[in-house]
């Protein structure tokens, strides 16, 4: 589908001397290293993540590169998030939802003992949060941040915190919400919060018929490639809308060509593999009696499942159009590659899981037999 999306994109306007496959390569080579690391993470012990020198060591490092590429980084639609590595683009963001996932998991993992002690146990992971989305803010990168916030708050909530506690946490959260508000404030960015390219995704989503030759242009296109598919789709390759007249075909409105060429059958196939992703791993994450794997689980199912709805709701105007890659399906070489470290990660818990249960039930058939 990267393929056929992008193989007009690549041959038009500023990219023509790239030839026809140029972004399936890139796209190809993408999925290599990331299978390669994919196995990696299955591999190493995923309890291994929860050293203090380790999540030290992560949290630094992605703290400087969200800071480097928020000061060095080069800007593509309207946002700095991307900084230049060799002959590709790293967009550190994609990577802190990770990062965060294992940090949170760690932490409130390790201190199941005091989880509603909100002073000391649960608010300075809080402020670290808010550190991390306040530089992806700066970007600006609204989407990435507000995905960063909703992946924390369900492992928050996942945590075994009261509901009292919760409560707590939350006016604490709101208040120190500010910061970043602050932040922007001090630097000028705040406007961009109200710039014409936001309010125009407002207006676009609000009335996109209406606003077709403008605001609305991407989203009536996107539904006009999703209505024209039918159940089957106009066949593989075959897109309209693809020519030019779907802005980013290829990454963020991936699912409206899919929809396009292959249909409702198509769209059902890609949202029923990724929806079992999303609640085999709630599932196996109830069952998993170490509190760091299961919050691993949640964590990864979570981001998994918020995107996938941010992605397709903002494709069939459900919600306004935000700029959210579609997991492991849409062009990105950084999006898939974190995608498939979590699943690594993900696979690492259940086998350790599998593993273990398979060693207590040796164990009970031990004691029988000794019986």
């Amino acid at each position: 589908m990267v393929y056929s999306s992008s193989m007009i994109i690549a041959v038009a306007g500023k990219y023509k001397t790239l030839g026809s496959d140029f972004f399936f390569i890139k796209q190809r080579t993408a999925l290599i290293i990331s299978f390669v690391a994919m196995l990696a993470a299955m591999i190493i012990p995923y309890k291994a993540y929860k050293n203090v020198k380790f999540l030290m060591f992560m949290m630094i490092g992605i703290s400087a590169a969200l800071a480097f590429v928020t000061m060095f980084g080069y800007t593509s639609n309207n946002a700095t998030s991307w900084v230049q590595v060799g002959a590709t683009s790293v967009q550190p963001a994609e990577f802190a939802k990770l990062a965060l996932i294992i940090y949170l998991s760690a932490i409130y993992g390790k201190r199941q003992d005091r989880i509603n002690n909100i002073d000391k146990a649960v608010m300075p992971p809080i402020f670290f949060l808010i550190f991390i989305c306040s530089l992806i803010i700066l970007q600006p990168d609204y989407g990435s941040a507000m995905i960063i916030f909703l992946i924390s708050g369900s492992i928050i909530l996942s945590s075994g915190m009261t509901v009292k506690s919760i409560g707590k946490l939350a006016v604490i959260a709101a208040a120190f919400a500010l910061i970043p508000a602050f932040i922007m404030l001090i630097t000028g960015k705040l406007t961009s919060i109200l710039s014409p390219e936001r309010i125009s995704r407002f207006t676009g989503f609000m009335d996109p018929f209406g606003t077709a030759a403008d605001d609305g242009y991407q989203l009536v296109n996107s539904l006009f490639a999703i209505g024209s598919g039918g159940i089957s789709g106009v066949g593989l390759g075959d897109s309209v809308q693809k020519y030019g007249y779907l802005p980013e075909a290829h990454t963020d409105f991936i699912i409206a060509i899919i929809a396009e060429e292959l249909g409702l059958l198509g769209v059902l196939f890609v949202l029923l593999t990724l929806g079992f992703i999303v609640l085999r791993g709630f599932s196996l994450s109830s069952r998993c009696k170490d509190p760091f794997g299961s919050l691993l689980l949640i964590g990864i199912s979570s981001m998994i499942g918020i995107q996938v709805f941010i992605n397709v709701g903002g494709a069939t105007g459900l919600i306004p159009i935000t700029g959210i890659t579609l997991p492991f399906i849409s062009y990105g070489g950084s999006s898939l590659l974190m995608m498939m470290i979590s699943i690594g990660i993900f696979q690492n818990v259940v086998m350790r899981m599998n593993l273990n249960a398979q060693k207590e039930k040796e164990t009970t058939l031990t004691k029988h037999e000794s019986m």
